[in-house]
This record gives C-alpha cells, sequence and structure tokens, in this order.
C-alpha cells in the first residue's frame, strides 16, 4: 500500500522516490538511450572523475500537476542545452536534446504519484552529468554517467512569496571571469556553503554576491539570479561568463516585455540596488522570491515596507500562471508529459 504524502508539510528538502533514470558512455562514444531502476545508492570508483577533479554538471527542473490535471515541465529543452554547453565547458560527451527530454518524461512518469496537487509544491527534477570513470591524471574521466532522480518539493525560501532579507557579502564571490561561472558545474556551489551559512546565522536568508573585479556589481543572489524595479523599468545583470544563465532568468525578461517593461540586461551596481523600488530573485528553485530588504554594510535599505512589491508580484502571477496552465501559454514554454492523468489523494 502506498504512503499517505502530507503534501501541506513539504519543503525544499530531499525525499526519496520510486525510480531513477541511469545511462553510460565512454569517453570518445556516442550515448545509448539508459534504463529505469529502482530509486537507490549507487557504487562509484574513489578514482572517479567526479570525486577527484570535480568533473560534474548538474540541472534543476520542475515538474508540475496543471489545473487541467495534467503533469507538465516548463522549458525541458532550455535545461537540455544548457547542460550541452556545461559538458562542452568541462571536457565531457554532450547529452542529445531528444535522450535528454525522454529521459526526464520517463522519470516523471515514473514517480507521477510524488507529483503534488496544483499549488502544493511541484516535482524537483535533477539531472546530473558526471565523470564517473576512474582516473589519476588531472584529465577527462574515461567513462560518464547521465543520471535522473526526482523528489517533491515546497517552497525554496520559508514562507513562500514573504519577502526575505540579504546581505551583500564583501568578502566572497561566485566566480571569476574566465572560469566556469556560466556553467551549472558542481564546483560552483560547495564554495557558496560558508558565506550563505554566516548570513543565515545572522538573520539573513542569503547572501549577494558581487562581481570579484570591482566589488561593486550584483551578480547572483546564492544560487538564483537577480532583478530590481526602478521608476518602471525592471533591471538583471547582463550575461558576462560568471553569470549562470537562469532559465527563469530568461522567461522573466520576456514575460516583462511582454507585459509592456522595459528591462535592461547590464552591470547593476550595489548602490543603484540600494536606491531601487523592489527586488527580487528568481530561479527554478526559487521562482520568485520577492526581496524585502538588503543590507551592505551598515546600510541596509527596506523595500515596499517589506510588501511583494507590484511588479514582482505580477511578474510571479504571470510565470506560475503558465507553468500551471491556469493562463494560456502564449509562448509554448510549456511540455506535456505524456501519460494518462493520475488522480492525487
Amino acid at each position: 500500500m502506498e504512503e499517505q504524502i502530507d503534501w501541506d508539510a513539504l519543503t525544499f528538502s530531499f525525499t526519496p522516490t520510486d525510480t531513477m533514470y541511469v545511462a553510460k558512455c565512454k569517453l570518445g562514444e556516442e550515448w545509448q538511450p539508459g534504463e529505469m531502476m529502482p530509486y537507490g545508492d549507487i557504487t562509484i570508483s574513489p578514482a572517479a572523475g567526479v570525486l577527484n577533479y570535480g568533473q560534474g554538471l548538474f540541472e534543476g527542473m520542475k515538474a508540475q500537476r496543471s489545473v487541467n490535471g495534467g503533469i507538465v515541465l516548463f522549458r525541458p529543452e532550455r535545461n537540455a542545452a544548457r547542460l550541452q554547453a556545461g559538458a562542452k565547458r568541462l571536457g565531457m560527451p554532450p547529452v542529445p536534446e531528444e535522450m535528454f527530454l525522454n529521459a526526464v518524461e520517463s522519470v516523471v512518469a515514473a514517480n507521477a504519484r510524488w507529483v503534488p496537487p496544483t499549488g502544493k509544491g511541484a516535482l524537483y527534477i535533477r539531472p546530473v552529468l558526471w565523470g564517473t570513470g576512474a582516473i589519476l591524471g588531472v584529465s577527462p574521466a574515461p567513462e560518464y554517467t547521465f543520471m535522473i532522480y526526482v523528489c517533491p518539493v515546497g517552497p525554496y525560501f520559508k514562507g513562500g512569496m514573504h519577502p526575505i532579507s540579504l546581505k551583500v557579502s564583501d568578502d566572497y564571490h561566485r566566480a571569476c571571469p574566465g572560469g566556469s561561472g556560466g556553467v551549472k558545474a558542481i564546483g560552483n556551489y560547495a564554495p557558496g556553503m560558508m558565506p550563505s551559512k554566516g548570513a543565515k546565522s545572522e538573520g539573513f536568508a542569503e547572501i549577494i554576491y558581487l562581481d570579484a573585479v570591482e566589488h561593486r556589481y550584483i551578480e547572483e543572489v546564492g544560487a538564483a539570479n537577480f532583478f530590481c524595479v526602478k521608476d518602471g523599468v525592471v533591471y538583471t545583470p547582463k550575461l558576462t561568463g560568471t553569470i549562470l544563465p537562469g532559465i527563469t532568468r530568461a522567461s522573466i525578461i520576456d514575460l516583462a516585455r511582454n507585459n509592456g517593461y522595459e528591462v535592461r540586461e547590464e552591470k547593476v551596481e550595489i548602490e543603484f540596488v540600494l536606491q531601487a523600488d523592489e527586488c527580487f530573485c528568481a530561479g527554478t528553485a526559487a521562482v520568485i522570491s520577492p526581496i524585502g530588504s538588503i543590507c551592505h554594510g551598515d546600510i541596509c535599505t527596506m523595500y515596499s515596507n517589506n510588501e511583494v512589491g507590484p511588479v514582482t508580484g505580477e511578474l510571479y502571477d504571470a510565470l506560475t500562471g503558465i507553468q500551471t496552465q491556469v493562463e494560456v501559454d502564449v509562448f509554448g514554454w510549456v511540455r506535456a508529459v505524456p501519460m494518462p492523468n493520475i488522480e492525487v489523494e
């Protein structure tokens, strides 16, 4: 008998599900379709390239139950393309788009009972690409593993659409020019754990990183892209190779322009941000999270009386409306998972 899931208690945390997908490829060969297997631990060599040299990538996606009862994905082809770009940057064989999309749909369909009801959360999808072959010298691993697992999640930040407080880091940077900041490499994330933990111990939800060269331009919010609004204009840091090209970021830019807003992708100074009308961060996990305050040294700015700003709220409704098919998808972003509707208790 299947366990009952308390959808209202979901947080953004790991829960093992039923099934995962695994494919392998030797260096210099072509990928072949993988297989579905029960979710569980894996065996890997201590000399695996991913363990010793960080030759690994991951993606973050969500499957949601639409108001029509089906299960849908949001722009999965963009995740496929980003994984391919990252694989090339890290010297790994790119996974073909069709194989990626078929694998994602297969895993979601196999774990359909874990997709929360509309408005109760989402099924988080984690595709990973690792150099799993044993290697001693610093060079590409001889074999690679492409794997996908999933788990049901609630809001990334506690409180959902409640404004969060952020602290600007003057001591740490997320990425530097010429590095791997523009791809979703696994090595980009561990260095941010300690600064993030420090900010949370001071009562902040997350850290804001400035650029590593001039220390004055906003780059990212922890693991999310940054936006601000000033005099009705939407601003976001331009992609310079040190900022992850977020799929939610790109979608918000298109949505804002479609709704009549001017959007400027440019270098965004922290001094300008502290004078903005409203700010928010965005990503697959965070969706859109309003920023209630930002502290930079001794200066703290409160936005919109710590309420959700009007532009932030409008874009959140527009984005989530498309993702759950409450609103018409004029962009063609939503992709239905081919499977019969399944009742969720």
